[in-house]
């Protein structure tokens, strides 16, 4: 099956050699043809041009994109889309005064999202994320990280990574799983961390190896959760089963864990809310990027990633939207590349950059998706006419997409499932 589409108005991201990421001041370049075409094979990137050096071309099928745009599908690199329900009483909380941390005191938090996890089966677990999952695909995501972490069990903590599996085998975006054993401290090991670190370490990391669960390795390396020490300890380890770190770090306390990352080769930090030189500094010339996550400083108005300084010290950075019930109740992309341009003072280009190619590399997956390039996926946002693309984060209230393209097929919305 072949498909090309003609007359689009612009596309972008297009690049012609394979590029990694893009960083500093590359960032505000974001390459587009006006006037093009894109040929379509199967689920894979053939051809694409200005249309007048289309030249007759033809395929099965044909799609008129006058005066629309098209761009690759969002890479949301950082996620936690699986978890069995809401936590709005602690929204309300917040509204009366409570901050984060002693929300998580009272049994609030991380923990409440654990309690709720236990008693809900596999099944159900599955039924919320898949509902979850279709809705971020509606919204034009077409590669998504998901992390475990509202397990803290060895048994709930296989539960969650064996739903992130069941999506990854069920759906067609991209899923990259990774395992945040060490997302919070239970609270039957409430007066003993140390326990509960030997506990991911000595039984849970060995049968998430022994099932290959996971790509990657998380720790929440914050004050009150998991020191550095705990950090280089669970890191460590999870080498051994072949998972590279992506780490939280610095959402409130700067205090050293972008350099445990860096050492143990991380290949993204991600929060930053809080960041000093000495975290700039030792990002410098590794292959670690800087990951923000604007969604969650928004609801729980605290500081933003200081994007401006990451990116004219000439660091790559890459934007997600931490979906999850605490912190960042929402998947939509659109809404982080708005809140990226308005709050953290990035550009439009900037922003889209960071949600497509340095995405997907923060999800190791760039040499297939993230850009408009040869022989790459052909996950693509088609958007409805518009003036030019800087209008998608500047209209933030509007849904700006007509349809989603995922492995060359246009995806049904969710109120078309049948």
């Amino acid at each position: 099956m072949s498909i090309l589409i003609k007359n689009i108005k612009q596309l972008l991201q297009v690049r012609d050699q394979p590029q990694k990421f893009v960083s500093g001041s590359a960032m505000n370049d974001l390459p587009k043809l006006n006037n093009a075409y894109l040929l379509i094979e199967h689920d894979t990137i053939a051809d694409y041009g200005s249309m007048e050096s289309m030249h007759g071309l033809t395929a099965d099928h044909e799609i008129d994109a006058t005066g629309k745009i098209i761009l690759p599908a969002w890479c949301d690199s950082h996620t936690h889309i699986v978890f069995a329900g809401h936590r709005e009483r602690e929204f309300v909380d917040r509204i009366n005064g409570l901050s984060y941390e002693e929300i998580a005191e009272r049994g609030g938090g991380i923990l409440n999202s654990a309690k709720m996890l236990a008693k809900q089966s596999e099944d159900q677990l599955f039924n919320l994320a898949a509902d979850r999952i279709r809705e971020v695909m509606a919204l034009g995501t077409g590669a998504i990280e998901i992390k475990s972490g509202y397990g803290l069990t060895p048994e709930a903590e296989i539960k969650m990574l064996r739903v992130i599996k069941r999506i990854k085998k069920e759906f067609p975006l991209k899923v990259i799983p990774t395992f945040l054993g060490a997302h919070a401290i239970p609270e039957n090991y409430k007066n003993n961390r140390q326990a509960y670190v030997d506990l991911v370490i000595s039984h849970i990391l060995p049968k998430v190896g022994e099932e290959r669960l996971a790509k990657y390795i998380d720790v929440f390396c914050e004050k009150g959760y998991f020191d550095l020490g705990d950090t280089d300890r669970i890191l460590t380890e999870a080498a051994k089963y072949g998972l590279r770190p992506k780490v939280h770090v610095n959402q409130f306390n700067a205090f050293g864990g972008v350099a445990i990352a860096v050492k143990h080769n991380a290949l993204s930090v991600d929060h930053l809310e809080e960041l000093n030189q000495e975290d700039i500094d030792v990002l410098q010339g590794t292959t670690t990027i800087p990951v923000a996550l604007p969604a969650c400083s928004f609801f729980l108005g605290i500081p933003y990633t200081p994007a401006r300084r990451i990116i004219d010290s000439g660091l790559p950075l890459a934007i997600a939207t931490d979906f999850n019930p605490g912190s960042a109740p929402s998947g939509n992309m659109n809404f982080v590349i708005s809140t990226a341009c308005i709050r953290l003072k990035m550009t439009p280009a900037e922003a889209i950059n960071a949600a497509t190619i340095n995405g997907a590399y923060a999800m190791g997956i760039e040499s297939q998706y993230g850009s408009i390039t040869r022989g790459k996926r052909a996950n693509l946002i088609i958007t409805k006419p518009l003036s030019g693309y800087e209008i998608l984060p500047y209209a933030f209230g509007t849904n700006h997409i007509e349809e989603v393209m995922i492995n060359g097929e246009i995806i049904k919305k969710p109120q078309e499932k049948s």
